[in-house]
């Protein structure tokens, strides 16, 4: 009897094929092509740069002023004024920005410069982040480093990595809130594609600074968001009050509460430190998903990321992301800094008694034992919820080109006592 199957499977598998490839094709771009090195792209795909040397991007159009020879190397944006660095119609996806400025040789004025993203002529922008904290780095400061979607080769630069695409318009804006005139120097990769698949979705970076957290409430890195989408990461500063200084701030669990989760979240980690891959305290590293780019244990400043990748967090209806603020420190400690003036609550211990470790959970008990009290024991680790000045840059994904959070705070939140407690100390 003839083989049949070695005739009809190997058509199977090109009819297959075929029909992925028009699949592929009617449901919009691939992205996948652009890690594919060896592949050519499809006819409707276009590369395109866009810099102060050829603002709109237009195909012949680089580099035109003097006569070629580097005449528009950057833009001057005045005090007070937004300028628009991106402006493209039609469907696309942004692969790569870099951007070297003056705001690098002034740490005091970098928050009060914005980047704002503006996915299909949106009046609301997907992204308004201040500049330098968007870039990987929390408090406005800048380390030499690599990761996964950002890098500063030498401390001297930002790049960021992070897939971005459009399917009708895109508009990045640069608003300058600060006294200073910027000189802006800047590279927008991208491709001019057909249409995306209908599942792409929509980039969105969401920042927020509480000056003093509330003891006993959790910092949201990432309020409440509803739609479809992909939680990517977070990079996060904190500044340390100082009535606490000389004791570890880690202790908070990062929580992801996902579609409808209410008083408990889905997503649990084991502690500040442990969410960014390290343990037992917490010094300066950069890997690809997870690094503490600043770990100033003088002066209680600490800047860190944890992205998303390889362990992707999805949801389907809404997602939210909190830090809790809790510290840790032992009881002579603790009772020094009750008696200077600290206001901070017990929630947990571990003790040793009789050879047994055991912890205790202060918070499940009727009549704990005070901070105070001769019984209260002497435990090498004692954590308390504590307050601190604490700032994030959620980075998400979205399946809407606007979101419904809140718009970014006033550049007086975003700069207030920066210079006193994080400047004078880090560069």
């Amino acid at each position: 009897m003839k083989n049949w199957s070695s005739i009809i499977y190997p058509l199977i598998l090109l009819a297959m094929t075929f029909l992925s490839s028009c699949q592929t094709k009617d449901n919009g771009f691939n992205p996948d092509i652009i890690g594919q090195y060896y592949k050519a792209a499809p006819e409707d795909v276009e590369t395109r740069w866009a810099s102060s040397e050829n603002k709109n991007a237009g195909k012949g159009r680089g580099g035109m002023t003097n006569k070629g020879a580097k005449g528009d190397a950057y833009t001057l944006i005045a005090p007070g004024t937004s300028c628009t660095i991106f402006d493209q119609k039609g469907a696309g996806m942004i692969t790569k920005i870099w951007s070297a400025n003056s705001a690098l040789w002034k740490p005091e004025i970098r928050r009060k410069i914005l980047i704002k993203m503006y996915w299909d002529h949106a009046d609301k922008p997907a992204v308004s982040v201040p500049f330098s904290d968007f870039f990987g780095i929390g408090l406005g400061l800048m380390r030499p480093f690599e990761c996964e979607f950002f890098s500063a080769p030498e401390g001297r630069s930002h790049n960021c990595f992070i897939p971005m695409p459009y399917r009708k318009a895109a508009r990045i804006e640069i608003v300058n809130e600060s006294e200073d005139i910027l000189m802006f120097y800047y590279k927008i990769d991208f491709v001019k594609v057909d249409k995306h698949a209908d599942d792409v979705l929509y980039f969105h970076a969401h920042w927020h600074r509480d000056i003093k957290t509330t003891r006993g409430v959790d910092f949201e890195i990432l309020p409440k968001v509803e739609g479809r989408g992909r939680y990517l990461g977070t990079n996060i500063g904190v500044v340390g009050d100082s009535s606490y200084r000389g004791t570890w701030f880690g202790e908070g669990e990062v929580k992801v509460y996902l579609d409808g989760d209410d008083e408990y979240p889905t997503l649990v980690g084991t502690g500040t430190e442990d969410y960014i891959g390290t343990g037992w305290g917490q010094g300066e590293y950069a890997n690809m998903i997870q690094g503490s780019l600043v770990s100033d244990k003088t002066n209680d400043i600490y800047t860190f990321y944890r992205y998303h990748t390889v362990d992707p967090v999805y949801f389907h209806q809404d997602c939210r992301v909190t830090l809790q603020q809790i510290g840790n420190s032992q009881r002579t400690k603790l009772r020094k800094m009750r008696a200077d003036g600290a206001e901070f609550d017990i929630v947990w211990q571990y003790v040793s008694r009789d050879g047994m470790d055991a912890s205790k959970r202060y918070l499940d008990m009727d009549n704990p034992p005070a901070l105070e009290d001769d019984d209260f024991p002497d435990g090498f680790s004692t954590n308390f919820y504590r307050s601190d000045d604490v700032s994030a840059t959620a980075y998400f994904y979205l399946d809407k080109p606007v979101s419904d959070l809140p718009a970014i705070q006033k550049v007086e939140e975003r700069v207030e006592g920066m210079v006193r407690k994080v400047y004078q100390y880090q560069k």
